[in-house]
């Protein structure tokens, strides 16, 4: 079976993971090791996709973007920001100020924005895990596609290790954990719902807003330990293992694409 057309090929993911990271020679041991693997991060696959998608002089609404659209791409950041017609980020928290590539920024959520215009692409970057009334923001999202339109959406796979976890530990407890596995900043830890988190569900909320899946797949993530040299040595063989067999590694996100007719 061919791949589909919006599937990023090894090229574009290798471009990404340059701007990510540089020179391969040059850069820290834990690009190199995932590229001895063979693997690419749920990341980069979805910045490869996004950079399919914002074409030039394109309409482009980023729903989450807080202080950076890609938090680990600049390059890829700032080419696209130049690439669209006109970018509009849609966020509630006040880091939205600080981001210096969106041309027009709303501070709110997405289920209260209220489009002047019409896009091309909407995307939501680890955003659905946090929406609490999907109904109302895919119903949004409808009203602000173009016809032919895409939605993005990147986000958790609810039945993943990580988000069940998460789901278990109070609020107050997730930042100390998030920052001792990963250096995440308190800033960036918000509530999550996890009600747009599994194909079926995400198929059936687009559909009902007569919004079409077009291309889905799920992204094996291998970063939860990849902190530390040997527990990320681990995680890929384990996941090298896994799809040697034709089996998703468990912790996984989710990547899919809604168009509008």
């Amino acid at each position: 079976m061919s791949p589909h057309p919006l599937a990023p090929t090894r090229a574009e993911l290798l471009e990404i993971f340059r701007m990510r990271h540089g020179d391969l020679e040059s850069t820290g041991w834990q690009p190199r090791m995932r590229q001895r693997f063979g693997h690419f991060t749920p990341d980069e696959h979805y910045e490869a996709l996004v950079a399919k998608l914002v074409t030039d002089g394109c309409r482009w609404l980023d729903v989450g973007c807080g202080r950076k659209l890609f938090p680990s791409n600049v390059e890829l950041a700032e080419t696209l920001s130049k690439r669209a017609g006109h970018l509009t980020g849609v966020d509630p928290d006040e880091t939205l100020d600080e981001n210096p590539f969106v041309h027009e920024k709303v501070r709110g959520l997405i289920d209260d924005f209220e489009p002047r215009r019409e896009y091309d692409v909407v995307t939501l970057r680890m955003v659905a895990e946090h929406i609490a009334d999907p109904a109302r923001a895919v119903a949004t999202i409808r009203r602000c596609l173009a016809p032919g339109g895409r939605a993005v959406i990147y986000t958790v796979n609810r039945w993943s290790p990580v988000p069940l976890v998460t789901g278990l530990v109070p609020f107050r407890l997730r930042h100390p954990i998030k920052k001792a596995l990963w250096r995440t900043e308190s800033v960036d830890t918000f509530p999550t719902c996890f009600r747009m988190n599994t194909r079926a569900t995400l198929r059936r909320q687009f559909a009902a807003e007569g919004v079409e899946e077009e291309f889905f797949t799920k992204l094996d993530d291998c970063r939860s330990f990849a902190r530390f040299r040997v527990t990320s040595w681990l995680e890929l063989a384990a996941w090298r293992a896994l799809r040697a067999v034709g089996l998703h590694y468990p912790e996984n996100c989710l990547l899919g694409v809604y168009r509008r007719p």
